[in-house]
């Protein structure tokens, strides 16, 4: 591990946070490898049943029931079952804040500041196919690698938009049951993992991050319903960014307050008391206490009883105007119609929209996006072109074996496995038409069968080189 040469300004901040304990942070944060993180996928397998199948060395994070801890020499990256997404890399720590939000199935949720989507699979997992997740991150660079997260995933109802929060809050205003605020920060819980993120961290600073993080605070507040939940996170450690914020966040907002269920075990402490001793309601992952690079969380609850006399309850009049009535969808066209007569046992239910060539089925409850920059409108389930409807990789990954009518299913140890995930074409017989590919009952992709040949139609950029 390459040796760190934290920012004195730094050093100072945490001596002043931690006066005794200074030197077990730093004995924590370099002396020890960072700790990886393998969260397994509940929409396709159980956490038990991936146990008993995988060969990893995993221990359990104790903050969530899906995760695990990734021990030994393995490359998980390189393994099947991550292109079947049986589950996620993800640092333990970061899997905290989706674990805290108390999402149920059927929730509207809101992941604000989703690229590239580590939270966002996680929050999907825990609605299991039902109600609304609606993922979101202003930068169009990062939410390319969204996109292919929550497809790789298998997720079926969510929407991708590419907006600032002030933009969103026009539409949904008091829309969202659930809000995960995980905030642009100067990262500070990134320097034992990315040296870059040290060398950022003067540019991107805790007084500018801080100012950014009010506003999209105030931004997501306007789009939580009342007696709804929100959890603001951040990967830093400065008060300016995490106390402090909320505290002038509550002073502004008298309709919000924090929530006091947190977990405080497993190495988790209480945060500082900045303006008042209600702060310590709040949580610090710290790198010496937990198994992890630290995190803190806030989580706020909007009071059920809130008026809109209240700052922040709700939008002005003008913006409130903008918020339009629930889109309505199309019936699926004669193509699609087609094509799940042909390879569904079952057809696809709900309302579609065609978007140029590519279609979408739309989750349910969703209001008009007109005007906003929507990158998927909901599960891209395939192309319309000059009549004919070829289905997508989001769609393969979305379905079970158990939805189609031709399937070829392969075992790890079988060679057609590595050749399938490189792009070749499979010696095959079988009936004629697109056929899914399976990692034993899990979907990888689809072919399609010519009669003695699977012509492979794994996409160009998911494939692997061994």
């Amino acid at each position: 591990m390459w040796q760190m040469a934290l920012p004195a300004k730094f050093v100072a901040e945490i001596k002043a946070l931690l006066p005794d304990e200074w030197e077990q942070f730093l004995a924590a944060w370099t002396g020890e490898v960072p700790y990886q993180g393998l969260r397994v996928n509940s929409l396709k397998i159980s956490p038990a049943d991936f146990l008993a199948r995988t060969d990893f060395q995993l221990k359990p994070v104790p903050w969530t029931k899906d995760g695990f801890y990734l021990l030994g020499d393995a490359r998980p990256a390189k393994h099947p079952y991550y292109q079947a997404g049986l589950y996620y890399l993800q640092e333990p720590s970061a899997m905290s804040p989706a674990a805290c939000l108390g999402i149920e199935a059927g929730d509207k949720v809101l992941d604000l500041c989703a690229a590239p989507g580590g939270k966002s699979t996680q929050l999907a997992a825990f609605l299991q196919g039902k109600g609304l997740l609606v993922s979101n991150d202003h930068n169009a660079e990062r939410v390319k690698a969204l996109v292919w997260n929550l497809e790789h995933w298998g997720v079926t109802n969510a929407v991708v938009t590419n907006e600032e929060p002030s933009r969103l809050a026009q539409v949904f205003p008091a829309f969202f049951d659930k809000i995960l605020v995980d905030a642009p920060c100067s990262g500070e819980g990134m320097f034992r993992k990315d040296q870059r993120a040290i060398k950022n961290w003067s540019t991107y600073n805790s007084e500018l991050c801080s100012a950014w993080q009010k506003e999209i605070l105030a931004q997501a507040a306007v789009m939580l319903k009342p007696g709804g939940r929100l959890i603001y996170s951040t990967c830093t450690f400065s008060l300016r960014e995490n106390e402090e914020v909320i505290a002038a966040f509550l002073a502004q907002h008298p309709d919000f307050a924090l929530g006091d269920d947190l977990p405080l075990a497993d190495g988790w402490a209480r945060g500082f008391p900045v303006g008042g001793a209600a702060m310590e309601r709040t949580r610090r992952l710290w790198p010496h206490k937990v198994q992890g690079e630290g995190h803190f969380l806030a989580l706020l609850e909007r009071k059920k009883q809130g008026s809109g006399d209240e700052p922040g309850a709700t939008l002005p009049p003008e913006q409130g105007e903008a918020a339009l009535p629930e889109a309505g969808g199309t019936q699926p066209p004669e193509a699609l119609i087609a094509f799940m007569e042909d390879s569904l046992l079952r057809p696809l239910e709900g309302a579609f929209r065609l978007q140029g060539q590519y279609l979408y089925r739309l989750p349910t409850g969703l209001p008009s996006l007109a005007g906003l920059k929507v990158v998927r409108h909901g599960w891209f389930v395939g192309a319309l072109e000059k009549g004919r409807f070829t289905p997508s990789q989001a769609l393969a990954m979305g379905l079970k074996k158990s939805d189609v009518r031709r399937a070829i299913s392969f075992s790890l140890a079988e060679p057609e496995v590595e050749k399938y995930l490189k792009g070749e074409t499979l010696l095959r017989e079988g009936e004629k038409g697109w056929t899914l590919v399976c990692l034993e009952e899990f979907p990888l992709g689809w072919a399609k069968q010519t009669g003695d040949y699977l012509k492979n139609h794994y996409p160009p950029g998911w494939r692997l080189a061994f």
